[in-house]
C-alpha cells in the first residue's frame, strides 16, 4: 500500500530539496546562526522566547495532540487550521492543469477554493437525498487524473455524519487520497477514523480546534495520517508556520478537556431544544438532523428570512444556491441567550 502513496505523489514534490531552517538544526545553546534579535522581543511579558524562531516541527504540540486523538506524533501534521492542510495535499499530489479532485456536494467550500487557487480541475458528484455518499456514482466518476476524493463529516452545511463503510469502500476501491474533514466530529456520537490511518495509507483526517475547542481565533488544524503522508506535508510546509504564541495557548487549552467536554455537551443539548423549538414556526419546512454544531433549516423563503435577520441584528449562513439546499439556511447553535432572541425574533417575522 505504500506504492499506492509513492505513485501518487508529483514527481517534482518526490525530488524537492526542501529548505533547512537554522532552528531545524539546533534548538538550544548560545543561539548565533538565524538573525534573530539577540536582545529579546518587544514584548518580554509574553514569557515567551519570541525572538527566537519557534520548533519547525512542533514536537511538544504534535506529542500531545497524538495522545488527544489517539495516534502517534509521526501520524500528525500541524497547519494553519485545517485549510493549510487541504492546500498542501493538492500541492503534493495534483499536478496543475493535469490532475484534479473530488468533492461530494454540497460541501465544505475550501475544498474547491483551494484547488482553484492550484489550478486543479474539480470533478462533483452530488450527496444522494439523504445527504450521503453515492458510493457508485463516485468511483464512477473517478479517473487517472483523479488524485484526491475530499468528503466532510459531519458534513458542513448539512450537519449529518457520511456513512463510515462508505467512506472506507472509497478508500479501499480508489487509486487516490482519500480525505476526511472531521471538523466538527467533537458534536457527533461517533468514533473518528483515525484509528485506520495506520491500516489504510490513502486516508487522511482533518482535525480543528476552532470548533468544540473554541479556539477559532488561533488557527490551529491538523492532519492525521500515514507516516509518509506527514512526512511529504512536513516536506513543503513553511519552516516556521505555527508560530510560538498558537502553540503556547494550544498546549494550555488542552489542560482544560473536562472544560471543553463540559461546553461540548452544552452546545449539544442547546443544539436539540433549539431544533425543537424551530420546527414550531410556520415558514420553516424542515429542521434536518444534526451531528454537529449547527442546524441546516429549509425555509419558504430562505433569502428573505435571511434580510430580515440581518436587519434585526442576527447574521446566519444563507445556503440557497449551493446543489440540493434550495431556501436552506445554516444556523450556529448559540448560547441559550442568543437562541432564545432567535426563536423570539422568528417567531415574531412577519413573511
Amino acid at each position: 500500500m505504500s506504492m499506492i502513496i509513492e505513485t501518487l505523489v508529483r514527481p517534482n514534490i518526490k525530488a524537492l530539496k526542501p529548505y533547512r531552517a537554522a532552528r531545524h538544526d539546533h534548538v538550544s545553546g548560545v543561539l548565533l546562526d538565524a538573525n534573530e534579535n539577540s536582545f529579546g522581543s518587544a514584548l518580554p511579558s509574553s514569557g515567551l522566547e519570541l525572538n527566537r524562531y519557534p520548533d519547525p516541527y512542533q514536537q511538544k504540540l504534535r506529542t500531545n495532540l497524538a495522545a488527544l486523538y489517539g495516534v502517534r506524533t509521526e501520524n500528525m501534521f500541524l497547519g494553519v487550521g485545517s485549510d493549510e492542510a487541504i492546500d498542501l495535499l493538492i500541492r503534493i499530489f495534483c499536478e496543475p492543469a493535469a490532475d484534479s479532485i473530488l468533492v461530494v456536494e454540497p460541501t465544505y467550500g475550501m475544498y474547491r477554493v483551494a484547488a482553484g487557487i492550484n489550478n486543479v480541475e474539480v470533478q462533483s458528484v452530488l450527496l444522494n437525498w439523504d445527504f450521503q455518499i453515492d458510493v457508485a456514482a463516485v468511483t464512477n466518476a473517478v479517473n487517472v487524473k483523479t488524485k484526491i476524493i475530499f468528503c466532510c463529516s459531519p458534513n458542513n452545511p448539512t450537519a449529518n455524519l457520511l456513512r463510515r463503510d462508505d467512506i472506507l469502500t472509497l478508500c479501499n476501491q480508489a487509486n487516490a487520497i482519500v480525505v476526511v474533514d472531521e471538523a466538527y466530529l467533537d458534536f457527533a456520537d461517533s468514533p473518528s477514523l483515525s484509528d485506520q490511518v495506520n491500516a489504510i495509507p490513502n486516508l487522511v483526517i482533518l482535525r480543528t480546534l476552532s470548533k468544540a475547542w473554541g479556539l477559532a481565533g488561533i488557527r490551529l488544524g491538523c492532519a492525521i495520517a500515514d507516516p509518509a503522508v506527514i512526512s511529504l506535508l512536513l516536506k513543503i510546509k513553511s519552516p516556521y508556520n505555527i508560530n510560538a504564541l498558537t502553540s503556547a495557548e494550544a498546549l494550555k487549552a488542552l489542560e482544560h478537556r473536562e472544560k471543553v467536554k463540559h461546553t461540548t455537551a452544552s452546545i449539544i443539548a442547546e443544539r436539540g431544544r433549539l431544533a425543537e423549538a424551530l420546527r414550531f414556526i410556520p415558514y420553516i419546512r424542515k429542521v434536518f438532523p444534526s451531528d454537529a454544531n449547527f442546524l441546516l433549516v429549509r425555509f419558504d423563503d430562505a433569502p428573505t428570512v435571511y434580510s430580515m435577520l440581518v436587519q434585526k441584528g442576527i447574521i446566519v449562513r444563507d445556503r440557497s444556491s449551493e446543489p440540493k439546499l434550495a431556501n436552506c439556511l445554516r444556523i450556529t447553535v448559540g448560547t441559550p441567550e442568543q437562541n432564545d432572541l432567535l426563536i423570539k425574533t422568528m417567531k415574531e417575522l412577519t413573511l
